[in-house]
């Protein structure tokens, strides 16, 4: 049986086995604004900067 020369880290390991290579990316619908978006990712809508929902940067009262 075929041993491995050298020990292939955590790390290695798991960048392999992400979904990086995923050919279609996975796309999320916000339930506030209904905005599409990528998973995991914050998104601007109309001055706004949103994540799962909620605002997180507000441009409007910034600039007030």
């Amino acid at each position: 049986m075929a041993h491995p020369k050298r020990k292939i880290s955590k790390q290695r390991r798991n960048k392999r086995r992400t979904h990086i290579n995923a050919v279609v990316p996975q796309i999320a619908k916000d339930p506030t604004t209904g905005e599409a978006h990528l998973y995991h990712r914050a998104h601007w809508h109309e001055g706004k900067l949103y994540y799962r929902g909620e605002v997180l940067i507000n441009t409007e009262e910034a600039t007030a």
